[in-house]
């Protein structure tokens, strides 16, 4: 049985994918989107259950296409899932489900790839790996799996209720990490939240969203992060209509704050004595956003009202004046630890040679020292915006452009002879 054929072949059919497929058609460029699971699966199955997008409605989607509800809310992921499964036959992208790719190979003595896959053999000459940044979830080798302590990640953790009686230490202090954490201490869960360093953007100031004032101050097209923030999270919510993240404010709700979560031994969990640090870098980011606002609103003569209450910073609760460095976990009835920590990537089924000794992707926007093998949705694959919505269109036309180009190298005929004069 001969081998289907296509020109570019896309794995992964979430916003990556769909937005590479929009491009290639655009450039007519022939080929096949495959997803395993369902358009846009991890934002249906791998969120808590009452996740909302980040970013406003205006801001976070694509630019063919609005979210039918309210512009400046905050999408739930059940919406988002279903924006992108109503762009897909919006662009009529050439999409199957329920097709997992299992291996790439580069050909030996000809052009292109041998692609297998759940559903045969599939050749094509270049491949976009679209399969984005949440791919396999860490959880940190800290504390053993026979402690009798329950251990999930936040990708695999739903709602409140999902959770064992007693009280809950969240680990990680991202955009994820403090939702749930918020959640559970509203549901009438005991809460300890472990807190890193961290970026903490304002909701909105001034009465405009950050999203806007990131991309007029153009923070969105920084095209690498600060030199030792790579893995500086950050923490902004769209929850609840939206509002800035204000870790002293739960604490004096009741969470435990505590510094970054460093080992475990004989039951007892310790913590790097950072929380004040950490808070306090946390603040200073904040502020220095609100600087670069009000510079630019004076520069450009906007006539924006003032917004005093953005600068005040809630006094320290208990929990940072007098931080935990030691939890004897027993002894505070934590039953479950919920960490909302990073995610790896997960490339083994390239077979080819565009990764460094770490595993990580070698590319320069997107297009892989393998030739014919392409990147898209990474964080930072060309800059800040990237792995956001509107982010990874644009980086996907860009792409496709690259790949129309290497087409027209390949349609090109060679003479019978050539003069080599």
């Amino acid at each position: 049985m001969s081998a289907e054929k296509t020109e570019t072949l896309v794995v992964g059919g979430g916003q990556a994918g769909l937005a590479m497929s929009e491009h290639l058609s655009n450039c007519g460029v022939a080929h096949l989107v495959l997803e395993r699971h369902r358009i846009a699966e991890r934002w249906r199955s791998e969120r808590w259950d009452s996740l909302v997008a980040n970013g406003p409605a205006w801001h976070d989607r694509f630019p063919g296409m609005e979210f039918s509800s309210d512009p400046d809310g905050f999408p739930g992921k059940e919406e988002v899932a279903d924006y992108f499964a109503a762009y897909a036959e919006k662009i009529a992208a050439p999409i199957r489900c329920g097709v997992e790719v299992t291996e790439v190979q580069r050909n030996v003595g000809r052009s292109g790839f041998s692609v297998e896959t759940s559903d045969g053999v599939i050749e094509a000459n270049s491949v976009v790996a679209a399969t984005g940044p949440f791919q396999r979830p860490v959880i940190p080798a800290v504390i053993p799996e026979d402690s009798g302590i329950i251990q999930i990640h936040s990708n695999a953790c739903k709602n409140p209720e999902q959770l064992a009686a007693g009280a809950v230490l969240v680990v990680g202090a991202g955009s994820s990490g403090t939702q749930i954490a918020a959640e559970l201490l509203g549901a009438g869960k005991r809460v300890t939240l472990s807190v890193g360093p961290h970026n903490r953007p304002p909701r909105r100031y001034r009465g405009i969203d950050f999203v806007w004032w990131l991309g007029v101050l153009g923070k969105w097209e920084a095209q690498f992060a600060d030199s030792g923030k790579e893995h500086v999270t950050i923490a902004v919510s769209g929850a609840n209509g939206g509002h800035t993240v204000d870790f002293r404010r739960l604490g004096a709700k009741g969470m435990t704050l505590v510094g970054r979560t460093e080992s475990y031994e004989g039951g007892v969990l310790t913590f790097a004595p950072d929380l004040r640090d950490n808070l306090a870098l946390g603040d200073a980011n904040y502020l220095s956003v609100l600087d670069e606002a009000d510079a630019y609103a004076v520069r450009n003569g906007l006539d924006l009202p003032d917004d005093p209450d953005a600068r005040k910073i809630e006094p320290d609760p208990d929990c940072v004046t007098n931080p935990l460095l030691e939890l004897n976990l027993a002894e505070a009835g934590i039953s479950s630890i919920i960490w909302a920590t990073r995610f790896a990537v997960d490339f083994s089924w390239l077979k080819v040679d565009a990764f460094d000794e770490r595993g990580r992707p070698k590319h320069q926007r997107g297009i892989s020292a393998e030739p014919g093998i392409y990147f898209l949705g990474l964080p930072w694959l060309s800059r800040r915006g990237s792995s956001f919505i509107w982010g990874v269109w644009h980086d996907a036309k860009f792409l496709a452009d690259q790949i129309s180009t290497q087409r027209s190298y390949l349609a090109y005929t060679l003479p019978d002879k050539i003069d080599d004069r």
